[in-house]
């Protein structure tokens, strides 16, 4: 298993406020978070930073090598509900950082399953010869639209209110994440990414990128350099692994 993560403030913002992680657990299992501090809200890269290390924290400190699904849920859930109160409380300490929040996106590899947790709208991808498939589900009011039926997913890219989240890190006292598991098999590929990079790229393209680009070692390189070509108006951040 390899992994390799990049992250750059894009073309517009002079702030970077994505955040991300690898961390190796034993000899064979990897967790990785990444997140993405709320655009336009006080120390969004303070809300990111924060939430990302004691993420990895928590679960470096509540891992034990085999795990039952129901295990790894629950240390899963509970380091997003630790992160999610270090924000929150820390917002609430100073004024300055009232209103700070973040998304969060993660993997955690335990031998032959990747286990997922996510809260807002940075996601996690699986890639392989057969394709592309999203694991996480977006928090986000154009999701809940599409999922309603009131918009098309075409119509969901251009959507005037698409960056809108329904949850974030940080911004209420308690907050819900989503958790996923998924098997592995050789020659899959995992990506974490913020938002700065899907709002360039379609979904062909990642896994264009990721499955027929040369020097994989190269490729979150090469994805963002994609975004930066479009204009990157988001900070941009993205993590792959190979399994």
């Amino acid at each position: 298993m390899e992994a390799w993560g990049l992250t750059d403030p894009g073309l517009v913002r002079t702030q970077n406020q994505d955040y991300f992680l690898l961390q190796q657990l034993g000899k064979h299992d990897l967790a990785a978070v990444v997140c993405d501090g709320m655009g336009g809200a006080k120390c969004g890269n303070v809300a990111s930073r924060m939430a990302a290390e004691v993420f990895i924290h928590e679960i470096q400190r509540g891992y034990r090598a085999g795990m039952t699904d129901e295990q790894t849920e629950y240390l899963l859930t509970t380091a997003v509900s630790i992160a999610n109160t270090a924000v929150y409380e820390n917002a609430g300490l100073n004024e300055d950082m009232r209103g700070m929040g973040t998304t969060l996106v993660s993997i955690l590899i335990l031998g032959k399953t990747a286990y997922f947790a996510n809260v807002g709208d940075s996601r996690a991808y699986l890639l392989n010869q057969s394709g592309i498939t999203k694991v996480t589900v977006d928090h986000s009011l154009v999701e809940l639209m599409v999922r309603r039926g009131e918009l098309s997913s075409e119509q969901a890219k251009t959507y005037p209110g698409k960056n809108l989240i329904t949850r974030a890190i940080g911004t209420e006292e308690s907050v819900a994440c989503d958790t996923f598991c998924c098997p592995i098999h050789p020659g899959d590929f995992f990506l974490l990414c913020s938002d700065g990079l899907t709002n360039n790229l379609a979904d062909q393209e990642l896994l264009f990128e990721v499955i027929h680009g040369v020097h994989r070692e190269d490729c979150c390189n090469r994805l963002i350099g994609i975004a930066k070509d479009r204009g990157a108006p988001d900070n941009v951040t993205a993590v792959l692994i190979a399994c």
